[in-house]
């Protein structure tokens, strides 16, 4: 009887010990890790970054580190500063989050911090030192931002003149601009009302029509197919989509002259 017990609960502590061990994740074949986060190789982090979906890059070194050179796009989040509360830049735990550091230590406590406060989508992939994509330092993202922030103007030269139109903001502009952006477009105008100069677009704009009193310098698009430059005031239903500023209609018959007269259209960037 007594060894019959003793079978009995070796067996029972055998089958305790099995269950208590950590079951291993397999997600695709360079993914392997534990039910607390995912590690994956460099080139599946690569690939995972391409995707559209919402995912966030994340490097878990130093400030200092970060800004003499990270991934492109990716946000510092210390890993010192990773306790228990979620970080501010983290606020769905459903995310698709990637992790990495300078050499892989950080990056995988960090990672498993991520994956005890509740993430549930945590990936781990090692170290910049090992990183063949593309890295830009703080400065390089500064600049990129400048190049954003960047304005249109609309070019506007006839005969031995140009103007600087400022654009509005609509989509009709916004749209002008594209169009615009790698080659100017010459156009002919001719006289109308003895108040404008219009002629046909190479393409159509979207509207965003309105009861306008036009002054001289206004831009306007004209049923979505033809650009007027006025000189004078005439009230009608169009799309305003650049003003020259400070123009009178003398300064701009002088310009244009009399008849018909051909225009290019160009854009320029400005800060």
């Amino acid at each position: 009887m007594f060894k019959k017990t003793c079978i009995f609960l070796l067996i029972a502590a055998s089958l305790i010990i099995a269950g208590c061990s950590k079951e291993q994740v397999m997600d695709g074949p360079d993914m392997v890790g534990t039910p607390e986060y995912i590690q994956i190789d460099q080139e599946t982090a690569k690939e995972m970054m391409g995707r559209d979906d919402g995912h966030i890059v994340i490097d878990v070194r130093r400030q200092d580190e970060f800004d003499s050179g990270h991934i492109p796009g990716a946000v510092c989040i210390p890993n010192e500063s990773i306790e228990t509360t979620p970080p501010v830049q983290l606020s769905d735990p459903d995310q698709v989050i990637l992790v990495y550091c300078r050499s892989g230590r950080r990056s995988k406590e960090a990672a498993q911090k991520l994956a005890d406060m509740g993430y549930r989508n945590v990936y781990e992939f090692g170290g910049i030192i090992d990183w063949t994509g593309e890295i830009v330092t703080e400065s390089q993202t500064e600049n990129k931002t400048e190049e954003i922030d960047q304005v249109a103007v609309l070019v506007i030269r006839t005969n031995d003149t140009t103007f600087y139109a400022d654009l509005e903001d609509n989509s009709s502009a916004k749209a002008f601009i594209e169009k615009l952006r790698n080659e100017e477009v010459i156009i002919d105008l001719h006289d109308y009302g003895n108040f404008e100069k219009v002629g046909p677009l190479p393409w159509d704009l979207p509207r965003n029509d309105e009861t306008i009193t036009t002054q001289p310098g206004d831009v306007i698009l004209y049923q979505g197919s033809q650009i007027t430059i006025y000189y004078d005031e005439n009230t009608w239903d169009f799309t305003r989509i650049a003003k020259i500023p400070d123009i009178t209609k003398d300064e701009l018959l002088e310009a244009f002259g009399d008849g018909n007269v051909s225009v290019t259209f160009s854009i320029e960037w400005r800060e």
